[in-house]
């Protein structure tokens, strides 16, 4: 009972997670979600990750890469590999320049970390 229960948690915080990643991802792009108002150091800082053309499509399609593949369960350790810089960043970001806007980031971070957990099985021949 208790490895169903287990199996049952995995698969929600994948689709949980794979939903938000493909949300966020596809917005970045299709731009159905309003902007966040940035002031100071915030806005400096958003306005060259937009202007720099490169950063924000590239993080979109890594968030829709990884959302895809926690969907499918195609790869999935190397799907939360991928996903941890992102989600450790996208924390960093909001503790130092936007806090109001941690809860998403915040929900991203521990369903990763949660994942990573319950796949370290596949991470350990890593630190051999």
């Amino acid at each position: 009972m208790t490895t169903i229960l287990n199996i049952s948690r995995m698969l929600i915080a994948r689709i949980i997670l794979a939903l938000i990643l493909i949300t966020f991802g596809a917005n970045k792009f299709l731009h159905f979600m309003p902007m966040f108002q940035f002031t100071g150091k915030s806005e400096t800082f958003f306005n060259g990750m937009i202007n720099s053309g490169y950063l924000f499509p590239f993080l979109g399609i890594m968030e829709m890469l990884v959302g895809f593949l926690l969907i499918a369960k195609k790869a999935v350790p190397f799907a939360l590999i991928l996903l941890a810089p992102i989600s450790i960043n996208i924390i960093l970001f909001h503790l130092f320049l936007y806090p109001q806007g941690i809860l998403p980031g915040l929900i991203v971070f521990i369903l990763n970390i949660y994942l990573v957990k319950q796949y370290w099985h596949r991470y350990i021949v890593l630190f051999d």
